[in-house]
């Protein structure tokens, strides 16, 4: 779509429908959000603890009319300002992201525009490019509830993966602790708020790599060393310091992301570092990433409300993708359950 990349000014409506929010942006050049519309379940699912895949399901399929809807509106554009249209095809729960799929090919086919697939993954990384000069390269640390990861971005559109979490995601770790200290879902939210009123008193194990050869994060270890303290006590009849295991526990998960990214940094020579994912909006996290400067290194951030799940950094991710040549979805696009970090 050579006539894309000539415009000026290039609009992108996008979706996103991977989880429990139904999001629509209209995005402008990949760093200007017109607007940015969310609605979430959240409360929906706290009642069962977690994301109910078919409630998910059905709830996108209420929303996502009036999302879009909303999002045009307060862009202040029609279908005759929208230049293409971007939408989550993977990673996420799959009747999730059928909806959106669904929904973003039938406004394609019938405005007659050009449709984008986008990786949620790469998502998360272009939300750093929204209202801000971030360019490539750069070293990028994945943390939210379904990857922990840190990948080279050597273009806008073309990512190596450098290591991974071998079990459990951080931020999967964060609900599951949530769960077992008694707290509401989204467990990350929580687990920050109690661990301010608390001191990291538990040593917990941390996962120690000598090298890029064999860096790696693990997560299982952490979180079965909470539920088995916390088991414990229960046992004893002790009274559980909740606060305290928070705080102890956050100091451990982040200890990780950043002891790894100090490694990485320092073997690969690369200062410039991003942030992205759902735990990226960890206080803990930023804190201790901050500490990066002092040896030079150059962080950045997307703001809050593109950590997590958003329409806007799909957006973003689209436009790059079409500047950097990529080729427009069919009507045969299908949703995916798992997308390659790569």
């Amino acid at each position: 779509m050579e006539e894309l990349r000539k415009k000026e000014h290039l609009t992108v409506l996008a979706i996103e429908s991977s989880c429990d929010e139904t999001a629509c942006a209209i995005v402008r050049d990949g760093r200007t959000v017109l607007s940015n519309v969310i609605a979430t379940q959240i409360e929906i699912h706290r009642r069962f603890g977690g994301v109910v895949p078919e409630i998910a399901s059905r709830n996108h399929t209420l929303a996502i009319e009036n999302v879009v809807r909303e999002a045009m509106e307060k862009a202040g554009v029609d279908r005759g300002g929208i230049d293409a249209v971007a939408v989550t095809y993977g990673a996420g729960l799959l009747g999730a992201l059928l909806v959106g799929v669904n929904f973003a090919k039938s406004l394609a086919y019938s405005w007659n525009k050009p449709l984008y697939a986008v990786s949620h993954v790469k998502g998360h990384i272009a939300a750093n490019y929204i209202d801000s000069t971030l360019e490539p390269p750069y070293l990028c640390l994945l943390a939210s509830g379904g990857h922990t990861a840190i990948v080279k971005t050597e273009d806008y559109n073309v990512v190596s993966l450098i290591a991974q979490s071998r079990d459990d995601a951080v931020g999967e770790a964060f609900d599951k602790v949530a769960r077992v200290l008694g707290l509401p879902y989204p467990g990350g939210p929580e687990i920050q708020r109690i661990a301010r009123e608390g001191k990291a008193v538990f040593e917990m194990p941390i996962p120690k790599s000598s090298g890029l050869d064999d860096l790696y994060f693990s997560y299982s270890g952490l979180k079965t060393f909470v539920i088995n303290l916390v088991h414990k006590m229960e046992q004893k009849g002790e009274i559980i310091p909740a606060c305290d295991i928070a705080a102890s526990f956050q100091k451990a998960a982040v200890a990780q992301l950043v002891e790894a990214m100090k490694l990485v940094s320092k073997k690969t020579g690369i200062k410039k570092i991003a942030i992205a994912g759902g735990v990226g909006a960890n206080e803990e996290l930023r804190a201790r990433m901050d500490e990066l400067e002092k040896d030079g290194c150059e962080v950045h951030y997307p703001k809050l409300v593109y950590c997590t799940d958003n329409a806007a950094m799909i957006g973003a991710a689209a436009y790059f993708g079409i500047m950097g040549g990529q080729e427009p979805a069919d009507m045969t696009l299908d949703a995916k359950a798992t997308v390659a970090l790569k």
